[in-house]
């Protein structure tokens, strides 16, 4: 089949790409590589892709119309995936005209570029931001997401509303799913992981926010990426019900699914997992909360099982071992390139 992956020099879209040409599909990706985070990084994880014969990559912004026009028309996908946008709760509140640039205006050129196409599904990354001032735990599907405690999470809360605008409009089959703090090799440095690891294994301070009491219903990319795979072949209809927990809509064919594996691990416990993997005790620095941040994520999956037979497993110990060894691979393989370089 062939997929429009928006992101795919990304953590999540490297993954999904890879994945997807490892299974024989042909792979149409779209990325601005944006410096957020370090370029290099971005462009490594492209050029792993790019080793496929079955990967066509086109350097250009979402807000780029004329470009994504192009790329969407040479591509003709059966499956979209958009997974490119602005993250990070944090930087929300540095730079968040960024996040009206890429999450609004990004999300709604690529749904109005890809209309022509008629794909079969549509796929759109949401967050488990959106649940935002939530105390009912663990978050459903069918929660209510009116009260989001950052924009990035308002930015996600509204590129579900305009995906199901978009579905209901053009019948465009979508599936809006949220993640819940993914983890693995090919990390972003913005994530707890990977600052975690990069500073002890330098002898640097951690900074623990929250105190360390912090929540997160943690997931394998690994997993993930299993999950959207089987996703892309389930494309809802409009009132076609799984089960009492389903959000899918009554006039559109569109719903949202939790990608997540229904289990909270406590920040402390993720800093002495890294701790045994990297084989060296942390220097903490204690600090309160951040704004917008959430005291706990936890998801109930009982959707993504019934629609999949799927729910994330990896045990987060295998999950923060492969990330080092990857992260070691790649911080020697930098500097060795680094030294070379003339």
């Amino acid at each position: 089949m062939r997929f429009f992956i928006t992101g795919t020099a990304g953590f999540i879209g490297f993954h999904l790409a890879r994945r997807l040409l490892e299974d024989g599909h042909e792979v149409f990706g779209f990325d601005g590589l944006t410096p957020y985070y370090d370029v290099r990084l971005k462009a490594a994880r492209n050029g792993e892709l790019l080793g496929h014969a079955g990967y066509v990559f086109t350097e250009a912004m979402l807000e780029d119309r004329a470009a994504l026009d192009t790329a969407v028309a040479a591509a003709r996908p059966e499956v979209v995936v958009h997974l490119a946008a602005q993250a990070g709760v944090r930087y929300s509140l540095e730079n968040p005209q960024s996040y009206l640039s890429s999450n609004l205006v990004g999300t709604f050129n690529l749904l109005d570029a890809v209309r022509p196409a008629r794909p079969r599904h549509v796929l759109v990354a949401s967050s488990s931001s959106v649940y935002g001032g939530n105390a009912k735990l663990p978050f459903a599907e069918t929660d209510r997401t009116d009260f989001p405690v950052s924009l990035y999470a308002a930015s996600k809360r509204a590129t579900e509303a305009m995906a199901h605008s978009a579905a209901h409009l053009n019948g465009m089959p979508t599936t809006c799913f949220r993640f819940f703090t993914v983890y693995g090799p090919w990390g972003r440095p913005d994530m707890a992981l990977y600052k975690f690891v990069d500073a002890i294994e330098a002898g640097r301070p951690i900074e623990v926010y929250g105190e360390g009491r912090m929540r997160r219903d943690a997931t394998d990319v690994g997993d993930l990426v299993e999950a959207i795979v089987r996703l892309a072949g389930v494309a809802p209809k409009a009132g076609e019900i799984v089960g009492p927990f389903d959000s899918i809509s009554p006039v559109a064919p569109w719903r949202v699914v939790n990608i997540a594996g229904g289990r909270s691990v406590e920040l402390m416990a993720l800093i002495e997992t890294i701790e045994r993997a990297v084989g060296r005790s942390a220097l903490k620095t204690m600090l309160p909360m951040q704004p917008g941040d959430a005291v706990e994520t936890y998801a109930d999956n009982r959707l993504l099982e019934a629609l999949t037979g799927f729910v994330p497993q990896t045990p987060l110990e295998q999950t923060v071992g492969e990330f080092v060894a990857w992260y070691r691979a790649y911080r020697d393989s930098e500097a060795a390139s680094r030294a070379n370089s003339p």
